[in-house]
């Protein structure tokens, strides 16, 4: 936990954000793997660690607006529990920390939220997201399951995405942390690579390393020689000569600050010419891109921008023609670029995703493109100091995707179907860091990850020396 001050000051901003009524704030539970007592590791909602801070299953909060008092429900352990599990500080002592001074046992707060909606008091409560919360809340406030999002409070959501949207100091350290921890994950899977070794031993090299410093993954890792595959979780193959490996994967610390960072590297020693070529222009559009990050740009120019870099390039190499400005603005380039530049970054590896992409990305101030590939940038609007965002540009060569569009005869006047055949088996390139906005301009989180191909090359060499 932060300091209780910290916390209070969270709370006392929500509290002038929302109006009236009492928001709801519920942590998570234990989530049973395949029986009840075999549980997946526990993760508790990242707002109610945002404003309460209590990392233990089983919570409720409420912030009483009207009444200016917060309470966090919950049942202290009983003797059987601490027999099994160990002792655990009280409820109380640990409410004390987050700065707030009443606690309740968790069956009491059905009472309290029946009274309020006999009252007509108006109850905030975030969009949820997980079945056993959903249950809870649909029993005490009345509301249908499978309309509990749509009813969740705008109201709230806004509030929140304005706070938590501006990292704090303490904030940034603990994902500078996180990034420092998936450096060197990143860095033993590169030393660790040759052909021969199966994706999952690389995957489980990574992990261990996040699990060793105290936290653990902050999303399941994306690890493959199919890097063409945007989201690419299987880890059952075997890495050949040739190849490229693509490690999109991140550490989460143990205050649950995510780090978000993708590199590429070669199975061999070093780049093919070809795979330098591709590689060199996936880096000189990161860099571009990451310079031009400041106070003020809107990060859908940055996401167009290193569209435009890389159209040209792929027109430099020959697989695109024509007008670049012009196959931007229809989509041709989104052959090779299906997905948005970045997103937001915090105890989400999605920033707040789960209140709504739009709401975070958006924020009224754009309208979301219905454009494939465009239409998957989650984060769009103006950049403010104390954002935290990924920058993550990558080509890819999809057999699937290229066959239909050019069965289909799409953007024969900006693709080269001919030479783009000659790089079926090529798979993908993203290179990704961490970015903090902040008064005039930028900051890459972390300690310098090998980037460049003399410096993926050296690690390369490294591993093939230990």
């Amino acid at each position: 936990m932060f300091d209780q001050s910290i916390y209070v000051e969270r709370r006392r901003r929500l509290q002038e954000k929302v109006g009236s009524g009492i928001i709801l704030l519920m942590g998570n539970g234990e989530s049973p793997m395949n029986f009840p007592d075999n549980t997946y590791r526990f993760r508790q909602d990242s707002h109610f660690l945002y404003f309460l801070g209590l990392d233990r299953p089983n919570l409720a909060g409420i912030i009483d607006l009207d009444e200016q008092k917060t309470t966090i429900y919950g049942d202290e352990l009983t003797i059987e529990y601490i027999v099994w599990m160990g002792p655990q500080p009280t409820i109380a002592d640990q409410a004390r920390q987050a700065g707030v001074p009443h606690t309740a046992p968790f069956d009491s707060l059905a009472e309290h939220l029946a009274a309020a909606r006999k009252k007509g008091r108006s109850i905030h409560f975030l969009p949820p997201y997980r079945g056993e919360n959903m249950i809870q809340l649909s029993q005490w406030l009345g509301i249908p399951a499978s309309e509990l999002r749509q009813q969740a409070s705008e109201e709230l959501v806004k509030a929140v995405v304005s706070l938590v949207s501006i990292k704090g100091p303490e904030e940034v350290a603990e994902m500078e942390k996180a990034v420092n921890i998936t450096r060197a994950m990143h860095l033993a899977a590169m030393r660790a690579a040759r052909p021969g070794i199966k994706e999952a031993q690389l995957a489980g090299i990574v992990e261990g390393i996040a699990l060793g410093a105290g936290g653990q993954l902050s999303y399941p890792a994306i690890l493959t020689v199919n890097g063409q595959t945007l989201h690419n979780h299987y880890h059952g193959n075997v890495l050949k000569s040739g190849q490229l490996v693509l490690g999109d994967f991140g550490a989460e610390t143990s205050t649950h600050y995510a780090g978000d960072i993708t590199r590429t590297f070669p199975v061999d020693k070093t780049f093919t010419t070809k795979q330098k070529e591709i590689y060199n222009l996936v880096l000189d559009t990161e860099v571009s891109c990451i310079e031009a990050c400041k106070p003020g740009i809107r990060y859908l120019d940055v996401h167009l921008m290193a569209a435009r870099k890389m159209a040209g390039g792929l027109k430099d190499l020959g697989l695109m023609k024509g007008d670049t400005e012009e196959a931007v603005q229809q989509g041709a380039h989104a052959l090779f670029f299906p997905h948005g530049l970045g997103h937001m970054l915090g105890m989400d590896v999605h920033d707040m995703e789960g209140l709504g992409e739009d709401l975070v990305g958006y924020d009224g101030e754009l309208q979301r493109s219905t454009q494939f590939g465009l239409k998957s940038l989650r984060l769009a609007r103006a950049l403010q100091p104390g954002f935290v965002l990924t920058v993550e540009p990558g080509i890819y060569f999809i057999p699937e995707l290229i066959g239909l569009w050019q069965k289909e005869g799409r953007f024969k006047e900006f693709i080269d179907y001919k030479k783009v055949n000659e790089y079926l088996d090529f798979s993908g390139v993203r290179i990704e860091d961490n970015v903090l906005i902040t008064e005039d301009g930028h900051r890459i989180l972390g300690e310098r990850i090998a980037k460049t191909v003399e410096e993926v090359e050296e690690e390369r060499a490294v591993g093939s020396r230990q």
